[in-house]
């Protein structure tokens, strides 16, 4: 999307990046767990050498105010990695990585509170957000009815814990989505609930651009990275094989992915 002068308008801007795990012990089973570093202290035995983990390697790339951006590549590839260093959560060794505003990671896993009912988890998922109260309360219903998990009962006033993972992941993901976002990340977010969800999800990405953010979306499902990003950016083994329209880059990916 451009601005009023006809300038596209950068969001976030990855330059040179460079991200490393650094992973303690020799990784071999139990070596984490506290009975075996009690042992250690007991016996004075050293931990194994920190290995190193070179998850991104040199990324670079301009996002723009507007687009919907897929990131693909098989397991391991450092796309949930990207997404976390872009929302502020994974510090680059080197290079640099700038942002609008503060990014909002939405994954499967973001944190509501089990013991609440979910109903109370939108109240305070908004409020995270920046919303003001009244704001929240004009938004709630409508967004327990987005993620539709009233559908089989009310169970916006059970707690959080008696939810199946789809219907806590369409929660997280309609309380996210209920805010305008600079830059919005969802990791996965859209393989959860039925086609009728997806789609409901799905276009509300597309509303999102319209209202002037930037949206990366992680996902298996390259139906949805078909249906939701005009470009998508391919991460292999931490470094980018290609960024370009979704259909192309799609192309290679999956030829890629059939030798």
């Amino acid at each position: 999307m451009a601005d009023p002068t006809g300038e596209r308008v950068p969001t976030v801007i990855v330059d040179d990046a460079h991200v490393v795990y650094r992973v303690h012990g020799s990784g071999s089973p139990g070596s984490g767990t506290p009975v075996a570093s009690f042992k250690r202290l007991v016996t004075g035995t050293k931990q194994a050498a920190v290995r190193e983990v070179h998850a991104i390697k040199g990324v670079s790339f301009v996002a723009y105010r507007g687009e919907a951006i897929g990131l693909i590549g098989s397991n391991g590839s450092g796309k949930s990695t990207l997404l976390r260093a872009i929302a502020g959560l994974l510090p680059v060794q080197s290079g640099a990585i700038y942002a609008a505003g503060q990014p909002s990671l939405l994954g499967v896993n973001a944190a509501l509170m089990n013991d609440l009912p979910g109903e109370r988890n939108v109240v305070l998922g908004c409020l995270a957000m920046g919303m003001t109260p009244a704001d929240v309360k004009a938004k709630t219903a409508d967004i327990i009815e987005f993620s539709g998990i009233n559908e089989r009962g009310d169970f916006s006033s059970l707690p959080m814990r008696t939810y199946s993972s789809g219907m806590a992941a369409r929660l997280r993901f309609s309380i996210a989505a209920a805010k305008e976002h600079d830059v919005l990340l969802i990791d996965e977010a859209l393989a959860t609930g039925d086609a009728k969800f997806r789609r409901r999800s799905e276009q509300r990405v597309r509303d999102l651009r319209k209202e002037a953010g930037t949206v990366f979306l992680v996902s298996h499902s390259e139906q949805s990275i078909r249906d939701t990003c005009e470009r998508s950016i391919w991460l292999e083994s931490g470094l980018i094989r290609g960024d370009g329209p979704t259909e192309q880059v799609l192309k290679e990916y999956e030829a890629y992915m059939r030798k």
